[in-house]
């Protein structure tokens, strides 16, 4: 690190190398913080959890009790231990009936956020009253919607729903203006590109995988496939699958280059998401019983950059480009439903069906300076846990 300094104060070398080098390190160093606190509010598991992407600050969990909270994550207490307090909780009668699937904040503004649920219906909630703006009822239960995190020229949410096909719903109109067919089972996540503002990934229990351009009504621009073309004589498969099993997570890297996908084969795989090729990046046996959306985190700005994955009681840290397992995160009593990447602090929040908000924070390292008998000084090493 001395060097990565050294080299920055002399202008000899490029300020991000640093910054990647120091980010890594603190996902290297992830611990379950005993000094920091999440309150907590859900009386049954926790589904979904998103973190504000303006300010970085509140942080959204929606529960199988089909209630929501914001938390402010931010420290006002000034002290090094300290408890995240919910600043509104959704309980009164706009409340969802049935569990709460998938919250999410809207991309530009905290104003506004998503929820969806189990009781059919998909609410655009107004922040400062905790009314519903809007809602929307489907036929069958809500798993999974989201908004494009970069959309200038639409403002369209994807929803998967036991019904196969994929519903597109307009902000502006209030109304659902699409539908997107293809899928012979129902669709446990949907995910919009953050590089093209028209891409979207779709994830189903009919083992596969779509990529859509939703400015063409004829289909998919393809389907994922994990042999990649080359599937044995013996196969009896006639159509491309992505997993030998149901489909429920979908995560795009940051830069949009790579789209990460798991099913209840327990794998997780990785594709060029502009080829649809399976790169065959062997991360072991990933451990997914849920029947639902399963909701994981992909880091930002590491060098190499990491997955972190719900893996039964814990949440797994993978390298991305190697499958090299790096470490397992221990501290829940049940399973782990979802966990979020804070790409402004490296830090990971995880929930599960223990009720409970874990927050894993980095190691960070101080000098202390000891002065010696013999009057020389010796530098040591100890680490805080923030």
């Amino acid at each position: 690190m001395l060097g990565f300094l050294s080299a920055r104060q002399a202008g000899v070398d490029d300020p991000l190398r640093l910054r990647r080098a120091e980010s890594t390190r603190r996902v290297l160093s992830l611990k379950l913080n005993p000094d920091r606190d999440v309150d907590r509010i859900h009386g049954n598991g926790i589904n979904t959890i998103d973190i504000d992407a303006i300010e970085g600050r509140y942080m959204l969990s929606g529960g199988a009790d089909g209630v929501i909270v914001i938390y402010d994550l931010e420290n006002h207490s000034g002290k090094q231990q300290y408890t995240c307090r919910p600043v509104r909780t959704v309980g009164s009668r706009h409340v969802h009936k049935f569990s709460v699937e998938t919250v999410q904040w809207y991309p530009y503004d905290t104003g506004m956020f998503v929820s969806s649920s189990f009781d059919k219906t998909m609410k655009v909630w107004d922040t400062e009253t905790l009314k519903p703006a809007e809602a929307f009822e489907f036929e069958g239960n809500v798993y999974s919607h989201h908004l494009s995190p970069i959309a200038r020229k639409h403002s369209l949410i994807a929803v998967g729903t036991k019904n196969p096909k994929i519903q597109l719903c307009d902000l502006k109109s209030g109304s659902r203006i699409h539908v997107l067919q293809g899928h012979r089972a129902e669709v446990l996540a949907v995910r919009w590109s953050p590089r093209y503002e028209n891409i979207l990934a779709t994830a189903s229990a009919d083992s596969k995988v779509n990529i859509w351009d939703v400015r063409r009504a004829s289909g998919s621009l393809f389907t994922l496939d994990q042999h990649n073309g080359e599937k044995s004589k013996a196969s009896s498969q006639a159509e491309n699958t992505a997993h030998n099993g149901r489909v429920n997570g979908l995560c795009f890297t940051s830069d949009g280059l790579y789209l990460l996908t798991t099913g209840t084969d327990d794998r997780m795989r990785l594709w060029n998401s502009a080829t649809g090729e399976n790169t065959l990046v062997n991360y072991g046996k990933v451990c997914n019983e849920s029947r639902k959306r399963l909701q994981f985190s992909v880091s930002h700005g590491c060098s190499p950059e990491f997955v972190f994955v719900p893996c039964g009681s814990s949440v797994a840290v993978y390298a991305l480009h190697t499958g090299e397992l790096i470490t397992m995160l221990r501290g829940h009593y049940n399973n782990v439903d979802c966990c979020e990447f804070h790409p402004d602090y490296q830090e990971l929040y995880s929930g599960g069906k223990d009720g409970n908000l874990l927050a894993w924070v980095p190691v960070v390292r101080t000098a202390d300076v000891e002065e010696e008998p013999n009057g020389e000084n010796k530098v040591q090493l100890r680490y805080l846990k923030v």
